[in-house]
């Protein structure tokens, strides 16, 4: 049995980074960005009073958080064109991973909406606010806060996610690493580096969670 080839994976680190910069790390942010929009609108839906409005949303939730991410990528990326809906790998895999992230994040959204003392809605009622200003500019920026520990671990597990989208060719960090080990058949060695690469992406990312968080602390405290 032959040793793995760590001078081809030092060889091949250039453009694997480059598929992270290229492909992992700006797909994770759009979809977490579309993602955080539909978790919004679906976290203000289960709140609605409106039984059906909150029902749809209760049914989103459970549908997206019972399926695997995998089955909903597919879904989108094979399922669709079958019915006439042809979407191109980059587009699908951010539809899919964006209502992946909608279904556990607004959840994330509720709890820190709800978390918001009843008293903050009393007194922005007190001042003139409407019901809707309210929210925006009093209960949403306090949930924010709250929400931001629970939604950054969730972005860092979007980042390990996204090499899901290798299976359907999208290119980025996994998806260069595939490419390379089956031209030079360096599996474990290629492999074993796509898998440092992504833990010392979320080493950073958390690392600037952990400095938000501070900061967060900070202002609350003054």
């Amino acid at each position: 049995m032959e040793a793995p080839d760590w001078g081809l994976a030092a060889s091949s680190l250039l453009p694997m980074i480059d598929g992270a910069v290229r492909g992992t790390i700006p797909l994770a942010l759009v979809s977490f960005a579309g993602g955080m929009v539909i978790a919004v609108a679906v976290a203000l839906m289960r709140l609605s009073r409106r039984r059906a409005v909150s029902w749809l949303a209760r049914a989103y939730v459970s549908v997206v958080r019972g399926t695997p991410l995998l089955v909903q990528l597919f879904v989108i990326f094979y399922g669709l064109p079958s019915i006439g809906l042809l979407i191109d790998p980059w587009p699908s895999a951010v539809i899919a991973f964006s209502i992946n992230v909608g279904g556990y994040a607004a959840e994330i959204v509720r709890a820190a909406i709800l978390s918001v003392p009843r008293g903050q809605w009393e007194a922005a009622y007190v001042v003139g606010m409407s019901h809707r200003t309210a929210l925006v500019r009093v209960i949403l920026p306090q949930a924010a806060r709250v929400s931001v520990p629970p939604l950054s671990n969730t972005f860092i597990s979007l980042v390990k996610d996204t090499s899901l989208a290798s299976l359907i060719l999208v290119t980025e960090l996994f998806r260069e690493a595939q490419q390379i080990a089956a031209f030079s058949q360096e599996f474990m060695a290629l492999y074993v580096q796509a898998a440092a690469l992504y833990w010392v992406i979320c080493l950073a990312l958390s690392a600037v969670q952990g400095r938000l968080e501070t900061r967060l602390e900070r202002h609350v405290a003054t």
